[in-house]
């Protein structure tokens, strides 16, 4: 984890900088993503700033996820009321909803701009920008938020009159650089972040490429523009505030090189933390073992019981027929459960970076958003083999399984 170690030093050092030349600042911070991978995140690089000796306070969908986060240098505000989380949703569901977003722009646009509103109506809010008024300066040095599909984010540091740093729990900025950093990436060369792979090796592939970049930005834009005109709020009339540093995570271990601002910063798996003790009858599982474990997990989002029966008959013939044992993430009773499976309603969180960090190799699925070009940026790095979830076969699916154990590279 030494290229962890270096990263989270710069996220301290850059942020401290920007402290209004004190030893500590006073920071804001908005998570108004309910998703558990994107808080997991912007926790990691909260997490880093307050052992620093920085004060947040934090809006967070998802309070005290990590335990006894809560402190003097730490105050959470609850937005778990205002936000349903985004957890264990039938697969259908994701694929209908985010196979293609940028398709969905006034849809999305109009979502983050709901967001902004429950954020900006918050009670906690409303007394923080009444401070600013009242006293004539801000009660935080720094603002800290994830942006979405809308610019309505940023108004909270313009409100308060303070440097605005942008946390992205996405490896690429995406949707909206142009008008985040100013800057544009060559679709020639980069691959978009939700095209299906990580980097355009042919012509059709760097031609489709350059056409969503193209599409996205005027479809994003545009349906900003609209709901502005249509459905007008507060915030629209405020001036656009630009990014002082955008903390991303992406990494180059499993990031294709590319071209960044000096004020894009990538901090790829800041999350990671020491591992926690399992509990007694994982660790009996994993320990009795002798040819090893396979982990499997769709992580948060998506409910791994609602996948297609005959998907999951194949996941179970093929898993049924290998050695090693297997610890299965899934919500409910699994039914003709091989002797070799242990059945949990748990699951990893940025699972990609995890994976990484252990150095084992990757069997992936992607189903919506940016998971396909991520996984392939895993293949082309040699880390991993990727799947059609939908075209899931026994043969096809042990023989990828059996190549992942057996290859020795």
């Amino acid at each position: 984890m030494r290229w962890l170690s270096s990263s989270l030093r710069t996220v301290v050092a850059l942020v401290a900088a920007l402290a209004c030349a004190t030893d500590a600042a006073k920071i804001l911070a908005v998570a108004p993503i309910a998703g558990v991978s994107h808080w997991n995140f912007m926790s990691g690089v909260l997490r880093a700033l307050v052992d620093n000796g920085h004060t947040i306070t934090a809006f967070t969908p998802f309070p005290t996820a990590d335990g006894n986060r809560t402190n003097d240098n730490y105050t959470e505000v609850d937005l778990s009321r205002e936000f349903l989380a985004f957890l264990n949703n039938p697969m259908a569901d994701i694929v209908k909803k985010w196979g293609t977003p940028v398709g969905q722009a006034f849809e999305w646009a109009r979502q983050s701009r709901f967001v902004c509103d429950k954020v900006y109506g918050h009670p906690v809010m409303k007394d923080i920008f009444r401070s600013r008024h009242q006293n004539g300066r801000p009660p935080f040095d720094i603002v800290i938020v994830e942006p979405f599909l809308s610019d309505c984010v940023s108004y909270v540091a313009g409100q308060l009159g303070v440097p605005l740093i942008f946390s992205t729990a996405l490896p690429a900025i995406g949707l909206m650089e142009r008008l985040y950093t100013g800057h544009a990436l060559n679709p020639a060369t980069t691959s978009y972040l939700l095209a299906s792979h990580g980097v355009p090796k042919t012509f059709m592939q760097r031609l489709s490429n350059s056409a969503l970049f193209a599409y996205s930005s005027i479809a994003v834009q545009y349906a900003e523009r609209v709901l502005r005109y249509t459905e007008p709020k507060e915030y629209d009339t405020a001036p656009p505030i630009t990014t002082s540093l955008m903390f991303v995570n992406g990494h180059y271990v499993s990031e294709h090189p590319n071209p960044v601002l000096p004020s894009t910063i990538l901090v790829g798996g800041i999350h990671l933390r020491p591992p926690k003790k399992l509990p007694e009858d994982i660790l009996e599982f994993i320990e009795q073992s002798s040819h090893g474990v396979i982990y499997f997990t769709f992580g948060s989002t998506v409910k791994m019981s609602s996948i297609p029966e005959h998907i999951r008959n194949a996941f179970i013939d093929a898993l049924a027929k290998i050695p090693q044992r297997v610890l299965w993430k899934y919500e409910d009773e699994l039914e003709n459960k091989p002797k070799n499976v242990m059945v949990k309603n748990h699951g990893g969180i940025s699972g990609l970076y995890e994976a990484v960090d252990a150095g084992v190799p990757v069997l992936g699925f992607p189903l919506f958003g940016d998971q396909y070009r991520n996984i392939d940026n895993l293949v082309n790095a040699g880390m991993a083999i990727s799947m059609d979830l939908l075209s899931v076969s026994e043969e096809t699916l042990l023989k990828h399984v059996l190549e992942l154990i057996n290859n020795k590279k």
